[in-house]
């Protein structure tokens, strides 16, 4: 029989949240508790969807494990292939959790009733602005939009402020960017939010029509640029900042341009929801406040170069403050539309 270690992780938060599900008070030293059929209890097992790269997140569910004793079977793929996944299957699905790139699929989840609520003892502890509004979900980490830029062919000033300059004709075959993920789809899902159906329609179409260089993921679209086989690429922040660990900053022959303001250069959150079918599970909940906890928080400042949002832990050292990139128009919650950037993509052949 397995051992159970359950440490810090599994807090008397979780074990009053059990407690709550059961409907039943904790035992007095003189009464035992009566049993209750309605009582959730941890089997030690948990079935993980994660949008997020192996590479980067397999060690922390590794950490997880062992510090709680509970086993996780993780499926891993892109945020939007899980998405679709987990819309196709319904209520039936196995998962428990789904930890997501993105904070439009698990929007794209709530708007379903596919998930069920985060406790505020969890939810609170996330400041809002990077996290969801109803509890749907949890922002875990931001990543900001920037666009890498080939420093040996351009300067930082002729780069362009915004991305609505991309779709000039002189940007073209020079600019690329991965259509098919999640963070990419977000930033096309904000252009509408925040500049209206027409004008991101214009913009898609336009750039579309701007020859661009499409790949598969950022950290390849990064190195494109860094090999100088492309000038400018649209992806997140933290791709940089993992390449440079391993050759100094000095080392890379792209640079990073933020975006402060613009759709282009939007903060969005890595995040997470616990599935309709394991409310109250005490291992997914266990998995959402370790996701939120200080060492699992430390752990994406160090290993993914994110930004945390667990108040009161540093992020990475030279990223501009978080809050300098915030735009104050864009609620992520808005951003649970992601169908119809989809079909928006697709219908100018970028996806």
């Amino acid at each position: 029989m397995r051992t159970l270690r359950r440490g810090l992780i599994l807090s008397a938060g979780v074990t009053a949240l059990a407690l709550t599900v059961a409907g039943c008070a904790p035992a007095s030293d003189t009464e035992p508790a009566a049993p209750n059929d309605a009582a959730i209890e941890s089997d030690g097992e948990l079935t993980l969807y994660a949008g997020r790269d192996e590479a980067l997140i397999a060690p922390l569910i590794e950490q997880f494990t062992e510090d709680t004793g509970i086993e996780v079977s993780a499926r891993y793929g892109s945020s939007p292939e899980l998405n679709a996944l987990l819309l196709e299957e319904g209520d039936n699905s196995p998962a428990q959790v789904f930890l997501s790139q993105d904070a439009g699929a698990l929007g794209s989840l709530a708007n379903a009733d596919l998930v069920s609520k985060i406790p505020a003892e969890f939810a609170d502890l996330i400041p809002a602005g990077f996290t969801s509004e109803d509890d749907s979900w949890i922002g875990v980490t931001g990543r900001a939009r920037v666009i890498a830029y080939d420093t040996e062919k351009l300067s930082e000033d002729e780069i362009p402020d915004g991305v609505e300059e991309l779709t000039d004709p002189k940007w073209s075959g020079r600019v690329g960017f991965p259509p098919g993920n999640a963070s990419f789809q977000s930033f096309v899902t904000a252009l509408r939010v925040l500049e209206g159906e027409e004008d991101a329609e214009a913009w898609v179409e336009g750039i579309s029509k701007n020859s661009p260089v499409l790949t598969e993921k950022n950290g390849a679209t990064l190195d494109l640029v860094n090999s100088g086989q492309l000038d400018l690429a649209l992806i997140n922040h933290y791709y940089w900042y993992e390449d440079a660990a391993e050759v100094g900053a000095d080392g890379m022959r792209a640079q990073l341009k933020f975006l402060p303001g613009d759709a282009g250069g939007m903060v969005n959150v890595t995040g997470a929801a616990i599935l309709a079918g394991a409310e109250g599970d005490p291992d997914a909940l266990a998995f959402i406040e370790y996701l939120v906890s200080e060492k699992a928080q430390q752990f994406f400042v160090e290993n993914t170069y994110e930004y945390p949002l667990l108040p009161g832990v540093a992020a990475p050292e030279g990223l501009p403050e978080l809050e300098s990139l915030v735009n104050p128009q864009l609620d992520l919650s808005d951003l649970e539309s992601l169908e119809i950037t989809q079909e928006l993509l697709a219908q100018y052949g970028l996806l």
